[in-house]
C-alpha cells in the first residue's frame, strides 16, 4: 500500500524558513514539500479539500479556541459518510439519559433482526471499527428528526441526517421498533417513529463526477447527493468541541449527559480495535485513525490518544479528531475532508484512498503535530 512505509521521524520545516513567511500554521502545513501534501495541493480543484485546525489554549480555568480554515464552506457539499455516526452516538446517550428505565447496558434488538446488542456495545463498535449496522440500530432508536433536532438544540449545525448507512431502504422515514429488555424476562416493544421526508439539498457541488453505477448499470451523468446526509466541517468541529470541552460552552449548548455517559463516550472514541477483541492484523491501531498514523501499520504510541470519528465512502475521506499527547502536554483539533476519485466515476469502488487520501491526511496531522510541539503557549 503506497505511503504505508512513510517514516515517523520526518524532518519538517520551521514556521518561517528560507525567507518564506506563512500567514498561519495551517498555511504552513499545506506548504510542506512532502509529496504526500504537494500532489494534493497541486490539484486542489479535483480534491475538494476542506480543513479546520483548532488551537487550544488554557488560561486559569478557561479554554480558548483559535480556528484556522482552509476552503471551509458549508455551502460546498461533501459526503460525510460514517462521520454521521458521531452525532448518532451522542444523541443516543442524551436520549438514554432522559429515560429512567434504560441505560448504556440495556439489551435490545431491532424487530426482524437476529442480532442482540446493548447501546454501549453499538457505540463502541461505531468508534472502534466504524460498524454500519451498529449505527443503524441507533438510528432506529432515535429517528432522524430527533437526532437532527438534538444537534441543532446544542448549536451543532447545519446538519441533516436523512438515511441509514449501507442498508436496504436506508432512507425509510419510519423507524423499525426495538425489542428492549427491561430485565432478563421482560421485554417491551418501542413504537415506530415517523420522520420527515428529506428534501433535496440546495448546495454547491451537490452533483459530482461524470458518471456513476446504479447496481451494474453505468449511468453517464454526475452522481446526485442531494438526498444524502449533510454534516459539514463547521458542524463536526462544533460537536467535537462540545464533547471534549463541554465547560467551554454555555449550559444550553452542552449535551445533557451523565458523567458515566460522557466518560464512556470519551473512552470509546480513542479505544483501539485490539482492545475490544478485534484481530489486530486486520484492524490495526490506525484502522480508523487517519491523522498522523493513517498510512502506517505500526502500533501507535501510548502517549498519543486520538478521539475521533472517520468517514470514507464515495471516494470521500473525512476525519473529525481531537489529538492529545500526554507526554508533551499538547492537544489540538483537526477536521478535514478530501475527495479522491480520479476517474470521476462513483459507485465503482475505484477510489484513491490508500494512494492519495489517507497519506495526505496522515501527513497533514504530522505537520500540525510538529507545529504544536514547538508552539509557544
Amino acid at each position: 500500500m503506497w505511503g504505508r512505509i512513510v517514516l515517523w521521524g520526518l524532518i519538517l520545516f520551521a514556521y518561517s524558513c528560507g525567507g518564506v513567511t506563512y500567514k498561519d500554521p495551517l498555511d504552513k502545513a499545506l506548504s510542506s514539500k512532502s509529496p504526500l501534501i504537494t500532489r494534493v495541493m497541486d490539484n486542489l480543484k479535483a480534491h475538494e479539500i476542506q480543513i479546520r485546525y483548532t488551537q487550544i489554549d488554557r488560561r486559569n480555568d478557561s479554554i480558548r479556541f483559535t480556528d484556522f480554515d482552509f476552503q471551509v464552506n458549508k455551502d460546498n457539499y461533501f459526503y460525510p459518510a460514517s462521520t454521521a455516526k458521531f452525532p448518532a452516538a451522542v444523541a443516543t446517550l442524551e436520549k438514554l439519559h432522559e429515560i429512567d428505565s434504560l441505560s448504556l447496558y440495556t439489551r435490545f434488538y431491532v424487530e426482524g433482526d437476529s442480532v442482540e446488542t446493548t447501546f454501549a456495545k453499538a457505540i463502541s463498535e461505531i468508534f472502534a471499527v466504524s460498524d454500519n449496522a451498529a449505527n443503524n440500530r441507533l438510528v432506529e432508536f432515535l429517528g432522524q428528526d430527533d437526532l437532527n433536532q438534538r444537534m441543532r438544540n446544542r448549536g451543532v449545525e447545519p446538519i441533516r441526517i436523512a438515511h441509514r448507512l449501507s442498508a436496504p431502504n436506508g432512507d425509510d422515514v419510519t423507524t423499525k421498533p426495538l425489542v428492549i429488555y427491561l430485565n432478563d424476562s421482560t421485554t417491551v416493544l418501542s413504537k415506530p417513529i415517523i420522520n420527515t421526508q428529506a428534501k433535496p439539498l440546495q448546495l454547491h457541488r451537490i452533483k459530482k463526477g461524470k458518471a456513476y453505477y446504479n447496481d451494474d448499470s453505468l449511468q453517464m451523468a454526475p452522481f446526485d447527493f442531494s438526498l444524502k446526509n449533510y454534516f459539514p466541517i463547521q458542524a463536526q468541529n462544533a460537536l467535537i468541541k462540545r464533547i471534549i470541552f463541554p465547560e467551554a460552552f454555555p449550559k444550553e449548548q452542552q449535551f445533557d449527559l451523565s458523567d458515566e455517559q460522557r466518560n464512556f463516550l470519551l473512552e470509546a472514541m480513542h479505544t483501539l480495535p485490539a482492545k475490544l477483541g478485534y484481530d489486530p492484523e486486520e484492524f490495526y491501531d490506525s484502522y480508523v485513525k487517519f491523522f498522523m498514523f493513517g498510512d502506517m501499520y505500526d502500533p501507535m504510541p501510548e502517549h498519543i490518544k486520538i478521539y475521533n470519528k472517520v468517514g470514507y465512502a464515495y471516494g470521500t475521506l473525512t476525519d473529525c479528531a481531537y489529538i492529545q499527547d500526554t507526554k508533551n502536554n499538547i492537544d489540538f483539533i483537526i477536521n478535514a475532508t478530501i475527495l479522491v476519485n480520479s476517474n470521476g466515476v462513483f459507485n465503482d469502488d475505484d477510489y484513491n484512498y490508500d494512494e492519495v487520501g489517507i497519506p495526505f491526511l496522515a501527513q497533514l496531522g504530522r505537520e500540525l503535530y510538529e507545529y504544536e510541539v514547538n508552539r509557544k503557549r
